[in-house]
C-alpha cells in the first residue's frame, strides 16, 4: 500500500511539473506568437456540430497598431476602467461584486473580472465557473501580466473575444456588422461592439436592441472620462 502512494504521488508531481513547464513555456510562446485557437473556439464548434448547426469559425488577427484606438478604449470604459492601473486584479471590484451579490442572493451574479483575467480563460482555460478553473485563471493572469503586459494582453484580448456565432475578435465583427476593417471603425460602433460582449451570442450591434443602444452611450460617456490609454 505504501509502494502504491508513494508512486502515486510521484505520477501527480510529474504531471504537476509537466504542466506548469508546458504552460509557462506556451505563454512565452504567446508573448510573440499569435494564439491560433482557443479552448472556447473549439467547445463552440462541437456544440454547432453536436446541435446540427452549420460549423463556423470566422476570425482574422489585426495587431493592436493597426486597430481604430477606439477599441481598446472602448472595452476599458466597458469591462475594466482600472486595467492600466492593477496588476491584473481589481480588489475593489472583486469586493464590491461581493457585496452585491450577498444583497441579491438568487438573482443575477455580478462578476468583477479584469480585460486580464478574461483574456487568461480565453486564451488557456474553459469557460465553466469552478473553483479549480478560478484558480487557474488566478495562475495564468499573474504569468501574463508578467511576461506579456498590458499591450500584448489587450492585443490578444481583442484578437480572441466571442463577438457573434461563430465570430472572433474585432477585426473579423468589425467586417462582420459594419463591412469595414477594426483600423477604420469610429468610436460609435466600437462602443456597440464593446456593449455586446456579456452576451455577444444574443446581441447584435448591426441591428442594437434600445437596451444596447443604451448601454452605447453610456460607454461613449466613459470612453471620455478614461481618455486615452497609453501602455
Amino acid at each position: 500500500m505504501k509502494k502504491i502512494l508513494i508512486k502515486t504521488w510521484k505520477v501527480f508531481l510529474y504531471f504537476l511539473l509537466f504542466y506548469f513547464g508546458t504552460s509557462i513555456l506556451t505563454v512565452i510562446a504567446y508573448r510573440f506568437i499569435n494564439p491560433p485557437v482557443t479552448p472556447l473556439m473549439m467547445i463552440r464548434l462541437v456544440e454547432q456540430a453536436y446541435n446540427g448547426q452549420t460549423i463556423k469559425l470566422t476570425k482574422e488577427w489585426i495587431s493592436l497598431d493597426e486597430m481604430s484606438a477606439g477599441l481598446p478604449q472602448a472595452v476599458v470604459a466597458a469591462e475594466d476602467n482600472m486595467f492600466m492601473e492593477h496588476s491584473g486584479f481589481d480588489f475593489e471590484a472583486i469586493q464590491k461584486a461581493k457585496e452585491y451579490n450577498q444583497k441579491k442572493k438568487g438573482k443575477k451574479v455580478r462578476g468583477a473580472s479584469t480585460i486580464s483575467q478574461q483574456t487568461a480563460k480565453n486564451v488557456f482555460l474553459w469557460p465553466q465557473r469552478s473553483w479549480v478553473r478560478k484558480g487557474l485563471e488566478v495562475y495564468f493572469t499573474v504569468l501574463i501580466e508578467f511576461v506579456w503586459g498590458k499591450k500584448r494582453i489587450m492585443e490578444i484580448y481583442l484578437n480572441v473575444i466571442e463577438t457573434g456565432k461563430g465570430i472572433y475578435g474585432v477585426e473579423a465583427a468589425s467586417q462582420q456588422y459594419f463591412g469595414k476593417s477594426a483600423g477604420k471603425i469610429t468610436r460609435s460602433q466600437a462602443a456597440l461592439i464593446a456593449a455586446i460582449l456579456p452576451n455577444p451570442l444574443k446581441w447584435n450591434p448591426a441591428s442594437p436592441t434600445a437596451y444596447l443602444l443604451g448601454r452605447q452611450q453610456w460607454i461613449l460617456w466613459n470612453m471620455n472620462n478614461i481618455g486615452k490609454i497609453d501602455y
